[in-house]
Formats: structure tokens, sequence, C-alpha cells
């Protein structure tokens, strides 16, 4: 969330600096709502003033003797009218803080202006993609052997986007997660942790998933005895919208919706930065206990909405998937820094792996919700005869820090402040696999194990 100033004090401005993001904000309707917050919130203020100094003048008037009817009255009146205008206040705010919630954050000055992918701006390549003597085959092609990579089944037990791993492949792709636990844990100082695959809605928003990608997430519905107090054919509404692959929250309108929401219960997780972020949440970090740097190696779950018919062949784009993620909590002033520590960490791992690769500084209109800075890792991939995103780091500065309410004492002013927190992928497990797959298949459809993972396959130089 950005700084609530920003929106109050110079709305017009704020909008011009966020359509380089894309985002248009109604600067007329965030100017209605605070005049109208303003003169409600005066209102108020009057009103508990009056109340107060009318039952000071009450228990006056007792201690004398005298009549209080008439100014006991006229303080219920206030009451009356103090409440409404408090319901009214609350009511104002909450709109403005929903409107604040769907904003993204503004992005660093270093960062270039660009509408989508296109204003990318490469910054280096590492390694030279491999010159095959033979028809390179895609990781399909290379898993359905033995049945290895196995899509039909996968299908079978859960539909579209998911897979079956078995055998060797099983084993390379679980050595690609421990070879990257053992790496970011042993030579980059992180502190492995795991975490819930489950998370309450306040994880979600604090990281800036909610309310803007609820449909992009799996929910799970309460199954206690508030679901027996629901309106049974709304209910039944509900059914009937999910006989799709799954329910878009947002498609739900009016009670049905109202309904549905409200029997939700906690999320499968869509990276496992928003519950390492969120333990920072509500927390107020000693000093010396920056920079917090977290590793966890965990399940993903994401609906994909809005990606049908993208990269659907294999484990590209997938519901279910593995990533090792990284997460930062620094002071303020470190942040750019650990941005670069924290993407060159990454970078290791290809480059142990001997996998080419490019970096890209995301342009404007490509970054992530929370981010001010974001760079791309693109891995090469044989098949498609080009670079594919791997990995993407962020550095999200004050944003997720202010919906968390994550600060640290700073020793110089001894007050609390805003934390800035990063997180990056390092790296996702399966198109890590994918590449190796096809970065290193030989002719007779085997695949060689780099180096660096041999020791993870009992010794194994070849998936054969």
């Amino acid at each position: 969330m950005l700084d609530p100033s920003l929106l109050r004090q110079n709305p017009t401005d704020l909008a011009n600096r966020l359509r380089a993001r894309g985002y248009a904000l109604d600067v007329a309707a965030i100017e209605r709502l605070e005049a109208e917050r303003k003169l409600i919130q005066v209102r108020t203020q009057e009103l508990q003033n009056l109340r107060n100094t009318r039952s000071k003048a009450i228990g006056q008037a007792k201690a004398k003797g005298e009549d209080v009817s008439a100014l006991m009255a006229e303080v219920a009146g206030f009451a009356a009218e103090l409440k409404t205008s408090e319901n009214r206040l609350d009511e104002i705010r909450q709109k403005i803080e929903d409107i604040a919630l769907g904003i993204p954050n503004l992005p660093d000055d270093s960062v270039p202006v660009g509408e989508d992918e296109n204003g990318n701006v490469e910054q280096h390549r590492w390694g030279t993609p491999r010159v095959f003597g033979f028809a390179v085959k895609d990781h399909v092609e290379l898993g359905a052997r033995n049945g290895w990579l196995d899509g039909d089944t996968a299908a079978k037990l859960s539909g579209a986007r998911f897979t079956v791993l078995r055998g060797d492949l099983a084993r390379l792709h679980r050595a690609l997660a421990q070879f990257m636990l053992d790496l970011h844990t042993e030579d980059h100082g992180y502190e492995e942790t795991n975490v819930p695959l489950l998370v309450n809605a306040d994880s979600l928003r604090g990281t800036g998933q909610l309310p803007k990608f609820e449909d992009d997430l799996f929910a799970t519905l309460k199954t206690d005895a508030s679901l027996f107090d629901v309106d049974l054919d709304a209910l039944l509404e509900i059914l009937k919208a999910g006989k799709k692959e799954r329910i878009g929250f947002s498609e739900l309108s009016g009670p049905v919706g109202a309904l549905f929401k409200s029997i939700k219960d906690r999320y499968l997780i869509p990276t496992s930065e928003v519950p390492l972020t969120n333990i920072v949440r509500d927390t107020i970090v000693d000093d010396v206990a920056l920079p917090v740097r977290m590793t966890a190696h965990s399940m993903c779950f994401r609906a994909e909405a809005g990606s049908h018919g993208r990269d659907t062949r294999g484990m590209i784009r997938q519901h279910q998937f593995e990533k090792v993620e990284l997460v930062s909590i620094v002071r303020p002033e470190e942040s750019a820094a650990e941005h670069e520590r924290m993407t060159r960490c990454a970078e290791v791992v290809l480059e142990r792996l001997e996998l080419p690769y490019l970096r890209a500084l995301l342009c404007t209109g490509d970054m992530g919700f929370a981010a001010i800075r974001t760079y791309d890792l693109e891995v090469w991939l044989p098949s498609q005869d080009t670079y594919r995103e791997i990995s993407s780091c962020s550095n999200c500065g004050d944003f997720q820090a202010r919906r968390m309410q994550a600060r640290w004492r700073n020793p110089a002013t001894g007050k609390p402040e805003l934390v800035h927190t990063l997180n990056g992928s390092g790296v996702a497990v399966g198109r890590a696999l994918i590449a190796v797959m096809e970065n290193y298949q030989e002719a007779d459809g085997s695949i060689t194990i780099p180096p660096a993972l041999r020791s993870y396959m009992g010794g194994k130089d070849r998936i054969a």
C-alpha cells in the first residue's frame, strides 16, 4: 500500500505517476470521498465534544439536585446523530482503503517506461546456447520415455495443467530443489524455513495478492456448522457456477457472491513469498536482527486466470508447481543493494547448473503489482529457440510492509519505521527441470546429469 498522504494530498500528481504502470486512478472519486470524509469527521468530533460537555453538565446538575431531563434528552439526540455520523465515517474510510488496496506500487526512477514485456531492457547474458547435431526434442517428448512425465494420468487425477513425474525424472526434480536449498543456505546465508501451504486472507492482503488477484487463488471453504445457516438455494447457485474448472470469485456478484465470500476459509499459497514475508507482519524487528534472509522450498498453487490457451503443453504453466523462494527483510537504505544481491544468488543457481540465461530489467508496464523494481532471469530453452522466465526478483520497498505493519526500531531515532521487503525465485524447480532436460539431452533421448547435481542423484551421470 502506498503512503496514504499521497492519495489525500495530491491525487492528480499520483494519477500522473501511475499512468506509467497502466493504472488509471479515479481522481474525482477520491476527491469526492475525501471531501465528505473531512466534513463528517469534523461533525463527528463536534458531536463527541457536545456529548462530553453535556454529560459533564448532567453530572453537575444532578449533584445540585436540579432537573436533568432536558439535558438527557439533548444528549440522547446527540448520541443518535453521533452513531450515524461514526458509521458513515467508517463507510467512507473503508471505501478509500478499498481504493488504496487496489493501487500498485510506484516504480523506481531507474525503471524504464514501457507498456509490456517489449519495453524490458536486457542487462546481460551468461553462457552460450549449445549447438546440437540432431533435432532437439522438447521436455514433453523427452519425458514421455518410460512414462517419466505423464500428463494424461495427471489429467485423470486432477484435470488440465497437472503432471505426474516418475522414476529418475522425479528424482532429478527433487535433486534440483535440494541443490538450490543447500546453495542458498550454505553459500548465500539464507535461513531454511518450512511454511504452511494454507494461509488466511490477512496474509495474502499483506503481500498484495488480495484483493486484486483473488481470481488467481485457490480457496478452501468452511466446513463447520456455519454452513448449515446459509441459504440453500443460493448455495446451489454457487455449486452450479462451480461446474467450471474453478469458480471465479469476481464473477459471483450480489447475494451469491457475498455468501460465497463469507464461507471461504483459507487460501492455498501462490508462492511461499506470502507466508515468509508475513512472518514479520504486526511486529517490530530489532535492528540487530536485520537483514532477515529466508528461503523455502514449497508447493505453489495458481489458477492461472487469464492464461487460457497459453503454455498448455507440458510443465511450463501449471496449477501446482514447486519453487525455492528467497525473501529478505531489510533496512530501507539497504534494499537496493539487497535487490542486486538476491538476483545474483538466483543467477548462481543457473551458473552452477551451466544453463545459459539472460537478466532483464522489467519496464513499468510489466512489473508485478507490489514491486518498485524487478529483474527477470530467463533461461535458454532449445526446443523453443528462446529464453523463458525462470526467476523474478523484486524490491517492494515499504509497500508490503505498510500493509502488514512490519517495522524495525531505528536506533538513530528510537522510533519504529517501516522495513523494506524483497522476494525472488531461487529458482522455479519445474522450469529448472525443463531447462536441464532440454539443454542436456542427447541424440538417443537420454539426459546427461549436470555435474552439480550428480551427488544428489546417487552418482549417476545420466538418465537413460
